[in-house]
């Protein structure tokens, strides 16, 4: 097992070597962060029949049995392919069951049938997460109380004398600290991601270069936090599930560029209003925005489009009123909200939440 790893992690620094990253070589990781075992098409066996609802017993050889507390049962056509124990810095213990199965996912509709009404662009930003085409905005997570837990923890854990185990205890504390803040925006990503693509044909998305964002010194904790690449991914996962076009388009002057006529005029930051010197169209500067990308995701997927199917003045789309979940606010109300705004014109039955694909049972 260990010598596996190690030729896999050899293969993994090979192939970011040849696209041009400095690599370095591989280094021995302390005893206490080895906190991971897997288990290749043998030595183990799942069983989920147990007569008990959520819960499975995995048997691990020279180990021993683990019940576990799983979110969903697993497929019936599913294929066991691998099964990794882990210890997470929080403490707590989990199996990761990874399966082969066919998904029985829809299918995208034909681009020749699809009505740019059933299209929409989104553009992402900071004060803004999400911006769209149809004129909603979604403000990002409030992340002031996770941040200030963050450093009260960080505070605790320099305190302890390392590697006693007062230290460990403060470190497991700041790592459970870290993950509520990497969850609640996972869930943030997996909801926009499964709203948007639910109820839409197609979705376009900037594809931008948080790489180079980074190196702008005065904002990279705020491009950072944002995260919009596991975004981005979120959002191509849900197409595949729900049967939608998920399109990434060039942020290059989307911002600066006439969404009506392609004109682009040069305009600071600060200035929030687009206002065209050639057509004279104005509007909203994240509105302009995503209406240029997506008649840029348009043009790409090859759908026939006029400038009233780019507008936010099409068929407005119905709200269903699901289970209270917090989700992120929308601009213009008081926070936090304890709804879910979910939009169909597709189907007349309200739309049911899937959770994520992911087969993560925490060990109980």
């Amino acid at each position: 097992m260990a010598v596996r790893r190690i030729k896999n992690s050899e293969t993994v620094l090979e192939s970011l070597e040849e696209r041009g990253y400095d690599v370095g070589r591989l280094k021995w990781k302390k005893p206490r962060e080895y906190r991971s075992i897997t288990y290749n098409q043998k030595g183990f066996d799942v069983d989920h029949n147990t007569g008990q609802t959520e819960h499975a017993v995995v048997e691990l050889k020279k180990i021993g049995d683990f019940h576990l507390n799983y979110h969903r049962p697993l497929p019936d056509n599913a294929e066991i392919t691998q099964v990794i124990l882990k210890k997470q810095k929080t403490g707590a213990w989990t199996i990761s069951i990874c399966i082969e199965y066919n998904a029985d996912y829809p299918e995208k509709p034909p681009v020749e049938s699809i009505d740019p009404v059933n299209a929409i662009g989104i553009g992402l930003g900071i004060a803004k997460f999400i911006y769209d085409s149809t004129g909603r905005a979604i403000r990002p997570l409030d992340e002031e109380g996770d941040r200030c837990r963050i450093e009260k923890r960080h505070r605790a854990v320099s305190r302890k004398e390392y590697d006693s185990e007062n230290w460990n205890k403060a470190r497991q504390q700041l790592a459970k600290a870290y993950d509520r803040l990497q969850n609640r925006w996972d869930d943030f990503y997996e909801k926009l991601a499964h709203d948007y693509t639910l109820v839409n044909d197609a979705v376009f998305l900037e594809d931008l270069n948080v790489a180079g964002m980074l190196q702008n010194f005065g904002n990279s904790r705020n491009v950072s936090s944002m995260s919009w690449r596991k975004a981005l991914q979120a959002f191509q996962r849900h197409g595949e599930k729900n049967g939608c076009h998920v399109i990434l388009v060039p942020p290059e002057g989307t911002t600066k560029r006439c969404a009506r006529c392609g004109v682009e005029s040069e305009k600071p930051l600060w200035v929030r209003e687009h206002s065209c010197p050639s057509c004279g169209f104005e509007a909203d500067r994240d509105m302009n925005s995503a209406l240029e990308v997506k008649r840029l995701g348009l043009e790409e997927l090859g759908v026939d489009f006029g400038w009233s199917d780019l507008g936010p003045d099409g068929p407005k789309k119905r709200l269903w009123r699901l289970r209270p979940l917090r989700l992120p606010t929308e601009v213009g109300f008081p926070q936090p909200m304890w709804w879910m705004q979910v939009a169909s014109w597709k189907q007349e039955e309200a739309p049911s939440f899937r959770k994520p694909q992911m087969w993560l049972s925490r060990v109980g």
